[in-house]
This record gives C-alpha cells, structure tokens and sequence, in this order.
C-alpha cells in the first residue's frame, strides 16, 4: 500500500490577471486613505510626545518614526518610479510636525501615482522596496506592503504616545476606523 499524498494547498493560477476597474482606481485612492490616518496622528498628537525620550535603548522617538515612513516611501519612488517629481527628504532630527504632515501628503501622493501607474499596465512594471531587496511584480504584494508598512508604523507611534504618557483621544482612535468618512475628508464619493 502507497502512502497517501498530502493535497497541497497552494493555489496556481493559469493566466494572469489584471485588477479590474475599480481596483484600478480604488487601491491608489485606499493609499491615500491610509494617509489620512497618519494625518489625524499628526493633527492630535501632544507636541510634548514629538521628539520625548523613548523607553528602551535605542529606539526611535514619534518623530524619527513618522521622518522614516515619508523617508522609505520616498525610497520606494526613486527606486520603482524614477519619472515622478521625488519628495525632499526629511531630516529625523530637526522636522518639525508640520513638516511632517507636508511631507508624508506629498509621499502619499506620490505612492498613490506610482500604484496607478503600475495597475493601468502591471506588466513589466516592477517595485523595488530598497536597493538590496530583489524588485517584485507591481501588484498586490506591493500595495500590501506599503499599507503594511504604515500600519505597522503606526501602531507603535500610537504605543509609544500611550507609554509616554500622551495617549491620543479616544475620539482619534475611533475615527481612524471610520473608512467611508476618511474617504470622503480626502475627497472619494464612496468606497470601491
């Protein structure tokens, strides 16, 4: 008797498939809503939290996290989208919130242009996310990268608000899951 072989459960795909529509259009404008969470940080953020000494031994402090975010989407342009005006790098030791604020709208749209670009024709298109790293494919592992990336970033400069006695508003919290008024602050009629 032959051992039973496992049923693999990994799915294979027979021809490639570009994002339809409303993926097209949708994924670079949800970009720009992940943005907007960034943004109710910024604007709700105790200024004493900025640059306050961090718990631990070399960590960053909130501004040196959110000079980062705008820093590496700038990296991810230069890299896989060298046709778009590049936004100017932020210094993590000088920026101030509102530089910030500036900065990471202007990466946000400028990752939102680089995703457009890439779903209107995927094909050949690559994202390079640093120098070292093998590019990928343009496509759905790049747009969950990117959102990944800030979410993750988000989380701690949340945390780290919260340990060093500055917690944001509960109100702020809550309006970071209120997709469809997001959508709406950064101009969408509806969700896609």
């Amino acid at each position: 008797m032959q051992p039973k072989k496992k049923a693999s459960r990994v799915i294979k795909r027979d021809v490639a498939v570009l994002p339809g529509p409303d993926l097209t259009q949708g994924l670079p404008e949800a970009y720009l809503v992940n943005d907007r969470m960034n943004q109710l940080i910024l604007e709700e953020l105790d200024p004493h939290a900025w640059r306050a000494k961090t718990p631990g031994h070399n960590s960053r402090t909130i501004a040196a996290i959110f000079a980062h975010m705008h820093n590496i989407r700038r990296k991810w342009v230069r890299l896989s989208a060298p046709q778009l005006k590049l936004p100017a790098q932020l210094d993590h030791l000088r920026c101030t919130q509102g530089q910030v604020r500036s900065a990471l709208e202007e990466s946000a749209e400028r990752c939102s242009e680089m995703l457009a670009q890439a779903f209107a024709n995927g094909r050949g298109k690559r994202f390079h996310r640093d120098g070292w790293a093998r590019p990928w494919p343009a496509g759905a592992a790049m747009f969950a990268y990117m959102i990944t990336h800030d979410a993750h970033h988000r989380g701690q400069i949340c945390m780290l608000a919260h340990q060093l006695g500055f917690p944001l508003p509960m109100k702020t919290i809550s309006a970071m899951w209120s997709w469809e008024r997001l959508c709406k602050q950064c101009g969408f009629a509806n969700l896609r």
